[in-house]
């Protein structure tokens, strides 16, 4: 159900052990009889332990939906597209071929290749952190390094300097 990235199955672990243990320790101190105040501090503690977890787990689960619809509605629109005539596939493929061989003449990484056509289908830096399944913050450290090695300025630039010309 979830596909967890390792910080978050970390915090996942820490969180439920911190429970666990707050929860054995809570049983051991009733046990023992010990002072009410004290076991009522430790209750408070594990109280905010497992909403922090339930917390996250709800985030996580957020994520993973928002992620499931951005694939299926990407899916959904190749899908629903109506199928172009042969001129249109053509020029399309042609187009493509040249995108591939500027992002090779700019010496682009894959990750940047990658970000880079996604740029240009236009998804959003949020839309493609998802996708990709990394920090939004990576993307556009990737997106910067793509304008600055292909020498334009920003997003718009990039996208009009392989249309500009044949509008």
């Amino acid at each position: 159900m979830f596909d967890f990235q390792p910080k978050a199955s970390l915090l996942i672990i820490i969180f439920v052990s911190f429970v666990l243990l707050s929860g054995i320790d809570i049983a051991l101190d009733l046990s023992e009889g010990t002072d009410f105040s004290h076991v009522a501090q430790e209750g408070v503690i594990l109280t905010l332990s497992l909403l922090a977890l339930a917390w996250l787990l709800l985030d996580l689960r957020r994520h993973a939906l928002e992620i499931r619809k951005l694939r299926h509605e990407l899916s959904s629109q190749k899908q629903t597209l109506p199928r172009p005539e042969p001129y249109m596939t053509d020029a399309r493929n042609r187009l493509s071929h040249v995108i591939a061989r500027q992002f090779d003449d700019w010496q682009l990484t894959a990750s940047e290749k990658e970000v880079g056509w996604l740029l240009l289908k236009g998804l959003s830096l949020k839309e493609i952190a998802a996708l990709r399944d990394t920090r939004e913050k990576t993307v556009r450290q990737q997106a910067s390094s793509v304008y600055k090695k292909a020498d334009l300025p920003g997003r718009h630039a990039f996208a009009a300097w392989f249309i500009e010309d044949a509008l």
